[in-house]
């Protein structure tokens, strides 16, 4: 069993996630509406959220102690290469009640000595890289993860589609046209292909916001062959 996976992003209309200004605001407050027992982010928006830099490492930290009553989402991270080093500036933001760093067997050494130290959570799942699936059965099973959000951007999205883990996908569309062909756009991977060709969806919600931006809120069908 997995918990149930659910993927919210902002887009613009043309499906790109950059390039046009987002109303954090309002993401977040719809965001907080869902019951959900952990974030799963990834590493660049970490890096991007709270304005960290690679291999930038603070001069001390502190040893956070954890409120296991508190109803705050835990934060998981797919960090395999050890990309996050201020871990500390995450927490003060007091977003999350906890932190847990998915890390594969190519980790090296050092960055899991560097957690570690800092009391930061680790799960060594996957070799070159991190396995997902086993990864979302590791959090349903020791950490009683029922219910997911997934904050990240096309890569992560992508690898969780084409794994068949994701559940809903809900989407914020601004009224923007970008352009371009940067490779951020809401879903970056191969065709996703099932026994029809493509991903069915199932209309759950669609809603009208402030300034002209659209809910649209899907379940994902999944067929038994």
């Amino acid at each position: 069993m997995i918990p149930k996976v659910i993927i919210f992003n902002n887009m613009s209309l043309d499906g790109r996630i950059d390039g046009f200004d987002i109303d954090n605001e309002l993401y977040y407050h719809l965001a907080n509406e869902w019951s959900l027992d952990a974030v799963l982010m990834s590493n660049n928006v970490v890096l991007k959220k709270f304005q960290l830099k690679h291999g930038k490492e603070g001069t001390d930290h502190k040893v956070r102690e954890v409120n296991e009553i508190d109803n705050l989402p835990l934060l998981v991270v797919p960090d395999s290469k050890g990309s996050i080093r201020i871990w500390d500036k995450v927490l003060e933001s007091n977003f999350y009640r906890d932190i847990l760093v998915l890390c594969s067997r190519s980790t090296t050494q050092e960055y899991l000595d560097f957690l570690e130290e800092r009391s930061i959570k680790y799960m060594i799942i996957g070799y070159n890289e991190v396995n997902l699936s086993t990864a979302l059965e590791e959090l349903n099973v020791q950490l009683s993860v029922k219910n997911l959000r997934v904050e990240s951007g096309g890569k992560l999205n992508g690898l969780l589609l084409r794994d068949d883990l994701v559940d809903e996908v809900c989407v914020l569309i601004y009224p923007n046209l970008v352009g371009g062909i940067s490779p951020d756009s809401i879903y970056s991977a191969p065709d996703l292909n099932s026994k029809e060709g493509v991903l069915d969806l199932k209309l759950l919600k669609m809603k009208k916001l402030k300034n002209e931006i659209i809910l649209l809120h899907y379940r994902i069908m999944k067929y038994q062959f």
